[in-house]
């Protein structure tokens, strides 16, 4: 874990004064730090009957298919509000000033479905939360969501923790936000 962590680089102010952003594209970058990632997600759940896994646009997406791949699972894209064709669903969350929203296929998940939601990182928990609420209209069962950061200050794991009772898996956490 501390080895991923490392891997991460923190850019002051951005994308506004008085956050710390936490920047996956250096871990991703280092062959030893993004197979490593990799490979504690396999651990994790090569054994777990997982059958898809949705990941969050768009940096979600880069963990999601490579897990996916390595585990022979199908791989679901939850994507931002127009950007999939065909028929779709979609869900709503709140922003810090406003909402936005995700969308999957309807064909994407079937009832019994065992699912893995994947994000980057868990800030606040509102896509986390807007992207089980999708693979449960489409009977889909979470397993777990899984991200490599958690910035545990803003609460999401927590909160998506009490609110459905899944656990939110995260390879390293960060303070603050």
């Amino acid at each position: 874990m501390s080895i991923v962590k490392s891997k991460i680089r923190t850019i002051p102010d951005y994308p506004k004064p008085g956050i710390m952003f936490r920047d996956i594209t250096s871990l991703l970058i280092d062959p030893e730090g993004f197979r490593l990632t990799i490979g504690m997600f396999v651990e994790r759940y090569q054994d777990k009957k997982i059958q898809k896994i949705a990941a969050i646009d768009a940096r979600g997406f880069i963990a999601g298919a490579a897990l996916a791949f390595q585990l022979g699972v199908g791989f679901v894209p939850v994507r931002k509000k127009g950007k999939l064709p065909g028929k779709t669903i979609s869900q709503t969350y709140a922003l810090e000033y406003g909402e936005d929203q995700v969308e999957i296929h309807v064909d994407s998940i079937q009832a019994g479905e065992t699912v893995l939601i994947m994000d980057d990182l868990v800030a606040t928990g509102g896509t986390l939360e807007a992207s089980i609420q999708l693979v449960q209209k489409l009977q889909g069962k979470v397993l777990e969501c899984a991200t490599i950061i958690d910035l545990p200050d803003l609460g999401g794991a927590k909160r998506i923790q009490e609110k459905y009772g899944i656990n939110v898996y995260s390879i390293c956490a960060f303070e603050g936000h």
